[in-house]
Protein backbone atom coordinates (compact mmCIF):
# COMPACT_ATOMS: atom_id res chain seq x y z
CA UNK A 1 0.00 0.00 0.00
CA UNK A 2 1.49 3.10 -0.92
CA UNK A 3 0.71 6.35 1.42
CA UNK A 4 1.45 10.15 0.93
CA UNK A 5 0.76 12.77 3.88
CA UNK A 6 -0.03 16.56 3.26
CA UNK A 7 -0.33 19.64 4.89
CA UNK A 8 -3.12 21.55 4.79
CA UNK A 9 -2.94 24.10 7.63
CA UNK A 10 -0.40 24.35 11.12
CA UNK A 11 -2.45 21.54 12.78
CA UNK A 12 -4.66 19.71 9.23
CA UNK A 13 -3.40 16.80 7.79
CA UNK A 14 -4.53 15.05 4.74
CA UNK A 15 -2.63 11.64 3.79
CA UNK A 16 -4.06 9.49 0.89
CA UNK A 17 -4.02 5.38 0.74
CA UNK A 18 -3.45 3.77 -2.82
CA UNK A 19 -3.24 -0.49 -2.57
CA UNK A 20 -3.65 -2.50 -6.11
CA UNK A 21 -6.96 -3.93 -6.10
CA UNK A 22 -6.48 -7.86 -7.15
CA UNK A 23 -4.79 -7.63 -3.41
CA UNK A 24 -8.18 -6.69 -2.22
CA UNK A 25 -9.86 -9.11 -4.11
CA UNK A 26 -7.26 -11.62 -3.21
CA UNK A 27 -7.90 -11.71 0.58
CA UNK A 28 -11.93 -10.91 -0.52
CA UNK A 29 -11.57 -14.33 -2.16
CA UNK A 30 -10.22 -16.37 0.53
CA UNK A 31 -12.07 -15.59 3.37
CA UNK A 32 -15.08 -16.14 1.02
CA UNK A 33 -13.72 -19.86 0.43
CA UNK A 34 -13.10 -20.24 4.16
CA UNK A 35 -16.97 -19.15 4.72
CA UNK A 36 -18.07 -21.59 2.24
CA UNK A 37 -16.19 -24.30 4.41
CA UNK A 38 -18.57 -23.66 7.09
CA UNK A 39 -21.46 -22.00 6.18
CA UNK A 40 -24.94 -23.28 6.75
CA UNK A 41 -27.32 -21.79 3.89
CA UNK A 42 -30.98 -23.66 3.56
CA UNK A 43 -31.02 -25.67 0.27
CA UNK A 44 -27.72 -26.77 0.29
CA UNK A 45 -25.18 -29.31 2.05
CA UNK A 46 -22.85 -28.09 4.38
CA UNK A 47 -19.18 -27.42 2.18
CA UNK A 48 -21.16 -28.00 -0.86
CA UNK A 49 -22.86 -24.20 -1.55
CA UNK A 50 -22.28 -22.34 -4.70
CA UNK A 51 -19.76 -19.98 -4.68
CA UNK A 52 -21.87 -17.41 -6.50
CA UNK A 53 -24.17 -17.85 -3.56
CA UNK A 54 -21.74 -17.07 -1.27
CA UNK A 55 -20.43 -13.78 -2.71
CA UNK A 56 -24.42 -12.91 -3.17
CA UNK A 57 -24.99 -14.03 0.75
CA UNK A 58 -21.47 -12.23 2.34
CA UNK A 59 -19.32 -10.60 -0.45
CA UNK A 60 -20.60 -6.74 0.45
CA UNK A 61 -19.34 -7.65 4.24
CA UNK A 62 -16.47 -9.16 3.94
CA UNK A 63 -15.05 -6.62 1.41
CA UNK A 64 -15.77 -4.05 3.92
CA UNK A 65 -14.01 -5.60 6.84
CA UNK A 66 -11.02 -6.30 4.90
CA UNK A 67 -10.80 -3.05 3.44
CA UNK A 68 -11.34 -1.28 6.93
CA UNK A 69 -9.06 -3.29 8.47
CA UNK A 70 -5.86 -2.87 5.59
CA UNK A 71 -6.81 1.33 5.85
CA UNK A 72 -6.61 0.82 9.62
CA UNK A 73 -3.51 -1.32 9.65
CA UNK A 74 -2.13 1.34 6.69
CA UNK A 75 -3.17 4.52 8.77
CA UNK A 76 -1.66 3.67 11.73
CA UNK A 77 1.74 2.66 10.36
CA UNK A 78 1.41 5.52 8.74
CA UNK A 79 1.10 7.67 11.56
CA UNK A 80 3.88 5.98 13.46
CA UNK A 81 6.09 6.33 10.77
CA UNK A 82 5.42 10.20 10.54
CA UNK A 83 5.73 10.65 14.34
CA UNK A 84 2.13 11.59 13.88
CA UNK A 85 -0.01 12.39 17.15
CA UNK A 86 -3.72 12.62 16.14
CA UNK A 87 -6.17 14.91 18.10
CA UNK A 88 -9.42 13.19 17.30
CA UNK A 89 -10.75 10.68 14.75
CA UNK A 90 -9.85 10.94 11.22
CA UNK A 91 -12.30 11.26 8.26
CA UNK A 92 -11.46 8.73 5.55
CA UNK A 93 -13.55 8.38 2.33
CA UNK A 94 -12.77 7.00 -1.01
CA UNK A 95 -10.98 8.94 -3.68
CA UNK A 96 -11.82 8.03 -7.05
CA UNK A 97 -9.69 10.87 -8.68
CA UNK A 98 -6.53 9.54 -6.48
CA UNK A 99 -6.82 5.91 -8.08
CA UNK A 100 -4.56 4.93 -10.66
CA UNK A 101 -4.94 2.16 -13.07
CA UNK A 102 -5.97 -1.23 -11.21
CA UNK A 103 -5.92 0.88 -7.58
CA UNK A 104 -8.59 1.98 -5.27
CA UNK A 105 -7.51 5.26 -3.26
CA UNK A 106 -8.72 6.18 0.45
CA UNK A 107 -7.67 10.07 1.67
CA UNK A 108 -8.08 10.50 5.16
CA UNK A 109 -8.42 14.09 6.52
CA UNK A 110 -7.46 14.39 10.48
CA UNK A 111 -6.14 16.92 12.71
CA UNK A 112 -2.96 16.77 14.95
CA UNK A 113 -2.10 17.60 18.41
CA UNK A 114 -0.59 21.48 18.43
CA UNK A 115 2.83 22.11 19.73
CA UNK A 116 2.84 22.53 23.30
CA UNK A 117 6.22 23.59 24.02
CA UNK A 118 7.99 23.20 27.31
CA UNK A 119 4.91 22.08 29.95
CA UNK A 120 6.51 22.90 33.77
CA UNK A 121 4.11 21.93 35.97
CA UNK A 122 5.85 23.46 38.50
CA UNK A 123 4.75 26.88 37.29
CA UNK A 124 1.18 25.72 38.38
CA UNK A 125 -0.70 26.71 41.94
CA UNK A 126 -3.10 24.22 42.75
CA UNK A 127 -5.62 24.12 45.60
CA UNK A 128 -5.94 20.58 46.68
CA UNK A 129 -9.41 19.52 48.91
CA UNK A 130 -8.79 17.35 51.87
CA UNK A 131 -12.54 16.14 53.12
CA UNK A 132 -12.82 13.60 56.28
CA UNK A 133 -16.46 11.48 56.90
CA UNK A 134 -17.46 12.28 60.75
CA UNK A 135 -20.41 10.72 62.83
CA UNK A 136 -22.40 13.74 61.76
CA UNK A 137 -22.70 12.90 58.51
CA UNK A 138 -23.17 9.30 59.11
CA UNK A 139 -26.29 11.07 61.38
CA UNK A 140 -27.32 13.10 58.78
CA UNK A 141 -27.21 10.29 56.12
CA UNK A 142 -29.25 8.12 58.79
CA UNK A 143 -31.84 10.81 58.55
CA UNK A 144 -32.23 11.45 55.29
CA UNK A 145 -33.12 7.51 54.97
CA UNK A 146 -35.63 7.77 57.46
CA UNK A 147 -37.26 11.10 55.46
CA UNK A 148 -37.28 8.49 52.48
CA UNK A 149 -39.06 5.76 54.34
CA UNK A 150 -41.52 8.19 56.09
CA UNK A 151 -45.09 7.52 56.45
CA UNK A 152 -47.94 10.12 56.73
CA UNK A 153 -50.90 10.19 59.45
CA UNK A 154 -53.91 12.28 58.68
CA UNK A 155 -53.89 15.03 61.47
CA UNK A 156 -56.90 17.56 62.39
CA UNK A 157 -55.28 21.03 63.52
CA UNK A 158 -54.08 24.40 62.00
CA UNK A 159 -51.22 23.61 59.09
CA UNK A 160 -47.38 23.76 59.65
CA UNK A 161 -44.08 23.26 57.79
CA UNK A 162 -43.29 19.63 56.57
CA UNK A 163 -47.21 18.89 56.88
CA UNK A 164 -48.59 17.29 53.63
CA UNK A 165 -51.33 19.56 52.11
CA UNK A 166 -54.10 18.19 49.90
CA UNK A 167 -55.67 21.10 48.09
CA UNK A 168 -58.47 21.52 45.65
CA UNK A 169 -57.94 25.26 43.76
CA UNK A 170 -59.12 27.29 41.10
CA UNK A 171 -58.18 30.66 40.47
CA UNK A 172 -59.69 34.18 38.74
CA UNK A 173 -57.99 35.97 36.13
CA UNK A 174 -59.32 39.59 34.08
CA UNK A 175 -62.37 38.38 35.30
CA UNK A 176 -62.13 34.92 33.88
CA UNK A 177 -62.32 31.60 36.02
CA UNK A 178 -60.03 29.29 35.76
CA UNK A 179 -60.92 26.20 34.93
CA UNK A 180 -64.47 27.48 34.09
CA UNK A 181 -66.11 24.19 35.60
CA UNK A 182 -64.85 21.98 38.64
CA UNK A 183 -61.37 22.68 40.32
CA UNK A 184 -57.62 21.46 40.55
CA UNK A 185 -56.37 19.14 43.39
CA UNK A 186 -52.90 18.45 44.16
CA UNK A 187 -50.91 17.55 47.24
CA UNK A 188 -47.67 19.22 47.92
CA UNK A 189 -45.41 19.47 51.20
CA UNK A 190 -45.54 22.80 52.98
CA UNK A 191 -41.66 24.43 52.94
CA UNK A 192 -40.83 22.22 49.49
CA UNK A 193 -40.84 25.12 47.71
CA UNK A 194 -43.20 23.19 44.91
CA UNK A 195 -45.89 25.80 45.16
CA UNK A 196 -45.23 29.76 44.81
CA UNK A 197 -44.04 30.72 48.50
CA UNK A 198 -47.17 33.25 48.63
CA UNK A 199 -49.45 30.15 48.46
CA UNK A 200 -47.61 28.01 50.47
CA UNK A 201 -47.47 31.02 53.66
CA UNK A 202 -51.08 31.20 52.98
CA UNK A 203 -51.78 27.50 53.35
CA UNK A 204 -49.78 27.70 56.78
CA UNK A 205 -52.50 28.21 59.58
CA UNK A 206 -55.15 26.68 57.56
CA UNK A 207 -57.62 23.55 59.19
CA UNK A 208 -58.76 20.98 56.94
CA UNK A 209 -61.83 21.86 55.29
CA UNK A 210 -60.81 25.77 55.41
CA UNK A 211 -61.69 27.44 52.19
CA UNK A 212 -58.88 31.05 51.50
CA UNK A 213 -58.66 33.36 48.33
CA UNK A 214 -55.39 34.85 48.05
CA UNK A 215 -53.79 37.44 45.58
CA UNK A 216 -51.39 36.34 43.83
CA UNK A 217 -48.41 38.87 41.30
CA UNK A 218 -47.14 36.09 39.03
CA UNK A 219 -43.63 36.50 37.20
CA UNK A 220 -43.61 37.61 33.81
CA UNK A 221 -42.08 35.02 32.75
CA UNK A 222 -44.32 32.32 34.49
CA UNK A 223 -44.81 29.29 32.48
CA UNK A 224 -48.73 29.99 32.06
CA UNK A 225 -49.31 32.79 29.71
CA UNK A 226 -52.62 33.89 30.86
CA UNK A 227 -51.04 34.25 34.80
CA UNK A 228 -47.99 36.03 33.77
CA UNK A 229 -47.27 39.23 34.99
CA UNK A 230 -50.50 39.76 36.61
CA UNK A 231 -52.38 39.87 40.12
CA UNK A 232 -54.54 36.61 40.29
CA UNK A 233 -57.17 35.76 42.85
CA UNK A 234 -56.24 32.05 43.71
CA UNK A 235 -59.28 30.08 45.69
CA UNK A 236 -58.05 27.50 47.92
CA UNK A 237 -60.19 24.58 49.85
CA UNK A 238 -57.91 22.54 52.18
CA UNK A 239 -59.17 18.97 51.85
CA UNK A 240 -56.48 16.94 54.11
CA UNK A 241 -53.77 17.42 56.51
CA UNK A 242 -50.94 14.86 57.22
CA UNK A 243 -47.75 15.25 59.14
CA UNK A 244 -44.87 13.03 58.47
CA UNK A 245 -43.93 9.73 60.78
CA UNK A 246 -40.25 8.85 60.58
CA UNK A 247 -39.51 5.19 61.20
CA UNK A 248 -37.33 4.32 64.22
CA UNK A 249 -33.75 3.13 63.39
CA UNK A 250 -34.61 -0.27 64.76
CA UNK A 251 -32.98 -3.96 63.49
CA UNK A 252 -36.25 -3.81 60.94
CA UNK A 253 -35.45 -0.55 59.36
CA UNK A 254 -31.52 -1.75 59.00
CA UNK A 255 -32.31 -4.55 57.31
CA UNK A 256 -34.41 -3.21 54.70
CA UNK A 257 -31.07 -1.53 53.35
CA UNK A 258 -29.82 -4.91 52.97
CA UNK A 259 -27.58 -5.53 56.18
CA UNK A 260 -29.07 -8.86 56.91
CA UNK A 261 -27.49 -8.54 60.56
CA UNK A 262 -29.76 -5.42 61.66
CA UNK A 263 -27.18 -4.48 63.40
CA UNK A 264 -26.94 -0.57 64.09
CA UNK A 265 -22.55 -0.76 63.74
CA UNK A 266 -22.20 -2.81 60.77
CA UNK A 267 -24.85 -0.27 59.15
CA UNK A 268 -22.73 2.57 59.81
CA UNK A 269 -19.76 0.84 58.81
CA UNK A 270 -21.71 0.63 55.45
CA UNK A 271 -23.24 3.97 55.46
CA UNK A 272 -19.59 5.22 55.75
CA UNK A 273 -18.18 3.46 53.33
CA UNK A 274 -20.34 4.69 50.65
CA UNK A 275 -19.84 8.44 52.03
CA UNK A 276 -16.25 7.95 51.48
CA UNK A 277 -16.85 6.69 48.06
CA UNK A 278 -19.11 9.68 47.44
CA UNK A 279 -16.15 11.72 48.72
CA UNK A 280 -13.53 10.47 47.20
CA UNK A 281 -14.43 11.74 43.72
CA UNK A 282 -15.85 14.48 44.52
CA UNK A 283 -12.50 15.53 45.40
CA UNK A 284 -11.16 13.97 42.56
CA UNK A 285 -13.65 16.17 40.21
CA UNK A 286 -12.45 19.26 42.53
CA UNK A 287 -9.03 18.25 41.63
CA UNK A 288 -9.76 17.57 38.21
CA UNK A 289 -11.55 21.57 37.53
CA UNK A 290 -8.55 22.58 40.16
CA UNK A 291 -5.69 21.35 37.45
CA UNK A 292 -8.31 22.14 34.30
CA UNK A 293 -8.16 25.80 35.32
CA UNK A 294 -4.76 26.08 35.75
CA UNK A 295 -3.86 24.58 32.48
CA UNK A 296 -5.82 26.53 30.81
CA UNK A 297 -4.92 29.96 31.95
CA UNK A 298 -1.03 28.58 31.59
CA UNK A 299 -2.02 27.61 27.70
CA UNK A 300 -4.55 29.46 26.35
CA UNK A 301 -3.13 31.26 23.59
CA UNK A 302 -2.71 27.40 22.12
CA UNK A 303 -3.90 27.03 18.53
CA UNK A 304 -6.10 24.22 18.99
CA UNK A 305 -7.43 21.73 16.05
CA UNK A 306 -10.81 23.34 15.33
CA UNK A 307 -12.64 20.87 13.77
CA UNK A 308 -12.01 18.48 17.27
CA UNK A 309 -13.13 21.83 19.19
CA UNK A 310 -16.66 22.23 17.27
CA UNK A 311 -17.50 18.41 17.55
CA UNK A 312 -16.69 18.63 21.33
CA UNK A 313 -19.35 21.58 21.06
CA UNK A 314 -22.00 19.73 19.51
CA UNK A 315 -21.48 16.94 21.81
CA UNK A 316 -22.11 19.53 24.50
CA UNK A 317 -25.12 21.20 23.04
CA UNK A 318 -26.76 17.70 22.58
CA UNK A 319 -26.42 16.99 25.87
CA UNK A 320 -28.30 19.74 26.93
CA UNK A 321 -30.90 19.85 24.25
CA UNK A 322 -31.43 16.04 25.35
CA UNK A 323 -32.22 17.73 29.03
CA UNK A 324 -34.11 20.66 27.81
CA UNK A 325 -36.49 18.42 25.90
CA UNK A 326 -37.08 16.49 29.50
CA UNK A 327 -38.12 19.14 31.19
CA UNK A 328 -40.48 20.43 27.75
CA UNK A 329 -38.54 22.84 27.14
CA UNK A 330 -36.56 24.54 23.80
CA UNK A 331 -32.78 25.13 23.31
CA UNK A 332 -31.46 27.59 21.06
CA UNK A 333 -30.27 25.72 18.43
CA UNK A 334 -26.84 28.04 17.83
CA UNK A 335 -23.49 26.60 18.94
CA UNK A 336 -21.89 29.71 19.50
CA UNK A 337 -22.68 29.25 23.20
CA UNK A 338 -21.10 25.90 23.49
CA UNK A 339 -17.55 26.96 22.01
CA UNK A 340 -15.75 28.03 25.17
CA UNK A 341 -16.45 25.39 27.34
CA UNK A 342 -16.00 23.24 24.27
CA UNK A 343 -12.25 24.90 23.82
CA UNK A 344 -11.13 24.58 27.39
CA UNK A 345 -12.69 20.90 27.24
CA UNK A 346 -10.66 19.96 24.34
CA UNK A 347 -7.44 21.90 25.58
CA UNK A 348 -7.47 19.98 28.83
CA UNK A 349 -7.89 16.72 27.12
CA UNK A 350 -5.15 17.24 24.75
CA UNK A 351 -2.79 18.25 27.00
CA UNK A 352 -3.47 15.34 29.57
CA UNK A 353 -2.73 12.76 26.66
CA UNK A 354 0.59 14.69 25.90
CA UNK A 355 1.74 14.47 29.59
CA UNK A 356 1.08 11.02 29.49
CA UNK A 357 2.77 10.37 26.28
CA UNK A 358 6.13 12.57 27.08
CA UNK A 359 6.31 10.92 30.35
CA UNK A 360 5.78 7.54 29.44
CA UNK A 361 2.36 7.25 32.23
CA UNK A 362 0.52 3.25 31.60
CA UNK A 363 -2.76 3.02 32.89
CA UNK A 364 -2.56 1.05 36.77
CA UNK A 365 -4.81 -1.91 36.19
CA UNK A 366 -4.94 -1.77 39.68
CA UNK A 367 -6.59 1.53 39.73
CA UNK A 368 -9.15 0.06 37.07
CA UNK A 369 -9.99 -2.83 39.46
CA UNK A 370 -10.39 -0.47 42.12
CA UNK A 371 -12.69 2.07 40.09
CA UNK A 372 -14.70 -0.86 38.81
CA UNK A 373 -15.09 -2.64 42.26
CA UNK A 374 -16.51 0.81 43.41
CA UNK A 375 -18.65 1.68 40.96
CA UNK A 376 -20.28 -2.18 40.93
CA UNK A 377 -20.28 -1.62 44.76
CA UNK A 378 -23.35 1.03 44.38
CA UNK A 379 -25.89 -1.70 42.90
CA UNK A 380 -27.27 -4.65 44.61
CA UNK A 381 -25.27 -7.28 42.33
CA UNK A 382 -21.63 -6.28 42.13
CA UNK A 383 -19.80 -9.27 40.28
CA UNK A 384 -22.83 -8.80 37.70
CA UNK A 385 -21.89 -5.24 37.11
CA UNK A 386 -18.00 -6.08 37.05
CA UNK A 387 -18.63 -8.72 34.63
CA UNK A 388 -21.03 -6.51 32.48
CA UNK A 389 -17.61 -4.60 32.30
CA UNK A 390 -15.33 -7.31 31.19
CA UNK A 391 -17.43 -8.23 28.38
CA UNK A 392 -18.44 -5.12 27.18
CA UNK A 393 -15.38 -3.43 25.36
CA UNK A 394 -16.88 0.05 24.96
CA UNK A 395 -17.87 0.06 28.90
CA UNK A 396 -14.44 -1.08 30.01
CA UNK A 397 -12.62 1.52 27.36
CA UNK A 398 -14.55 4.56 29.16
CA UNK A 399 -13.79 3.25 32.17
CA UNK A 400 -10.13 3.03 31.60
CA UNK A 401 -10.06 6.59 29.58
CA UNK A 402 -11.47 8.01 33.16
CA UNK A 403 -8.97 6.42 35.34
CA UNK A 404 -6.58 7.45 33.04
CA UNK A 405 -6.71 10.72 33.17
CA UNK A 406 -7.65 10.67 37.14
CA UNK A 407 -3.80 9.45 37.21
CA UNK A 408 -2.13 12.04 34.92
CA UNK A 409 -4.44 14.53 37.19
CA UNK A 410 -2.82 12.93 40.45
CA UNK A 411 0.27 13.04 38.80
CA UNK A 412 0.36 17.20 37.71
CA UNK A 413 -0.50 17.75 41.08
CA UNK A 414 2.04 15.94 43.31
CA UNK A 415 4.62 18.29 40.78
CA UNK A 416 2.73 21.21 40.89
CA UNK A 417 3.11 23.96 43.58
CA UNK A 418 0.09 23.30 45.63
CA UNK A 419 -1.39 23.70 49.10
CA UNK A 420 -4.12 21.94 50.95
CA UNK A 421 -7.30 23.33 51.77
CA UNK A 422 -9.60 20.79 54.69
CA UNK A 423 -13.30 21.03 53.63
CA UNK A 424 -16.52 19.45 55.73
CA UNK A 425 -18.09 16.37 53.83
CA UNK A 426 -21.15 18.36 52.71
CA UNK A 427 -18.43 21.30 51.31
CA UNK A 428 -17.02 18.96 49.68
CA UNK A 429 -19.53 17.18 47.96
CA UNK A 430 -21.46 20.74 47.04
CA UNK A 431 -20.21 20.91 43.18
Amino acid sequence: MQVSVETLGNLERRMTFRLPADTVDTQVGGRLREIARTARIKGFRPGKVPTKVIEQRYGDQVRSEILNGMLRESFDNAVRENELRLAGNPQIEQSAEAAGEGELAYVATFEVVPDFGDIDMAALNVVRHTSDVENADIDRMIENLRQQRQSWTRVERAAKAGDLATLENWSEVDGVRRPSEGAEKGSTVLGSGAMLKELEDAVVGMSPNEEKTVKVDFPADWRIAEFAGKQVDIHMQLLELSEPVLPEVDAAFIRSFGVKSGESDQFRNEIRSNLERELKGALMQRLRREVGEQLVEKYKGVELPPRVVENEARSLQANMAEQARRSGQRLDPSLEPFMDAARKRVLVALLVGEIARRNDLRLEQRRVNETMRLIASTYEEPEQVIELYRNDPQLMAGLQSRVMEEQVIDWIAERAQHTEQALSFQDAIRQ
